[in-house]
């Protein structure tokens, strides 16, 4: 189970970061976690939103370039250890984590992990069999 993320590249300037988001916004694409990247030069915003077929084409349209990527998310407790548990489980059956972030589901104690995989496929049955929930895109929708 995999959700697809958006990718896109942004100058390190001010108001660079309101515009897609904007954008996404009047559009009623809500923006679910995200994370944002930054060199000196230039930013990778990655998203994860409500409809990601569509968030594409405006952000494409708008004149961004917009990489489609496979992640994984699964649910971890939120307490000290349950990112650290997961993380064991990678290292044991030795799957490189490229990156990663997370956020916390304030109705619950529950803690997402979002992470980017070399292999994606071995990595979602590797957690799953290990007793980790993989989220899929309507869970997250439903948050």
């Amino acid at each position: 189970m995999t959700i697809k993320q958006l990718s896109i590249f942004l100058e390190n300037k001010p108001g660079a970061l309101s515009t897609p988001c904007r954008l996404l916004a009047d559009a009623g694409i809500n923006v679910q976690t995200f994370a944002l990247a930054d060199t000196q030069q230039f930013g990778i915003l990655r998203l994860i939103v409500s409809d990601w077929e569509r968030g594409r084409e405006l952000l494409q349209e708008a004149g961004y370039i917009v990489n489609v990527t496979e992640v994984v998310a699964v649910e971890v407790d939120d307490r000290p250890g349950g990112l650290a548990a997961a993380l064991k489980i990678l290292s044991d059956h030795d799957l490189n984590v490229e990156y990663m972030y997370g956020f916390v589901e304030k109705a619950t104690d529950r803690a997402m992990l979002v992470f980017r995989f070399e292999d994606t496929d071995r990595a979602t049955k590797v957690l799953a069999n290990s007793g980790i929930r993989v989220v899929t895109e309507s869970d997250i929708r439903g948050l």
